[in-house]
């Protein structure tokens, strides 16, 4: 026996109007026999009210779908929908981290530079009266070549992280990297130069760790 099918058998149904209009419907039914003129009625009324029933459930099917579609709900979802949905998801999910990994990553290698740079400083700091040292036995009396390579040595560890040494005669006064411990006026000079060296000067990159500490001779005016 075949399953039962309500809208198969609603639709295969005529409406009221199509009973209404039918010549042979309406003949069949005795129009002079008082008694069943009721019960015909009676039929009218059950035909049109079974008529209508395909059309409400129609409409509170379409009303259905477009609440579902509206909320989105994942229980109308098919599962190849469902699987798509949890990948799309995922992907999002797995994007905004790799975000904040990448984030993280430059945040951390700028710190290390940072520190690294720091550290350096430090060390050049506390170096700096030898390095002063140095620079004087090599500009007022002769070195042998153990302390010459030595100091070369020494030069050469601290070009390698990044310090720059600065301050030569003759070179136009900067303040912001010169610092003027004595001015001497000169009439035959046109600007500001430096004349001597007292401490040479040190920086990293843009960074000043000290000033060249200068005598500068000025115009006389």
């Amino acid at each position: 026996m075949s399953e039962f099918n309500k809208d198969d058998y609603l639709n295969d149904m005529e409406d009221a109007e199509s009973l209404k209009n039918d010549p042979a419907s309406a003949g069949s039914a005795p129009a002079s026999d008082a008694p069943s003129d009721k019960p015909a009625d009676s039929a009218d009324a059950k035909t049109e009210g079974e008529a209508e029933a395909p059309k409400a459930d129609a409409k509170d099917a379409s009303e259905d779908e477009k609440t579902a579609d509206t909320k989105g709900d994942d229980d109308t979802l098919t599962p190849l929908g469902k699987a798509k949905k949890e990948a799309a998801d995922y992907l999002e999910a797995l994007q905004r981290e790799r975000a904040e990994f990448i984030n993280y990553r430059n945040r951390t290698a700028k710190e290390k530079d940072v520190f690294r740079q720091h550290g350096i400083i430090d060390v050049l700091t506390a170096l700096l009266p030898a390095l002063d040292d140095i620079d004087r036995i090599r500009e007022h009396s002769e070195m042998d070549d153990s302390f010459k390579a030595v100091a070369t040595k020494i030069d050469k560890a601290f070009e390698k992280f990044g310090v720059e040494k600065f301050g030569v005669k003759g070179e136009d006064f900067d303040p912001t990297k010169h610092e003027a411990i004595l001015h001497r006026p000169d009439p035959a000079a046109e600007k500001e130069t430096v004349d001597a060296v007292v401490e040479a000067g040190y920086r990293i990159g843009d960074r000043v760790i000290r000033a060249a500490r200068v005598v500068v001779v000025s115009p006389q005016n």
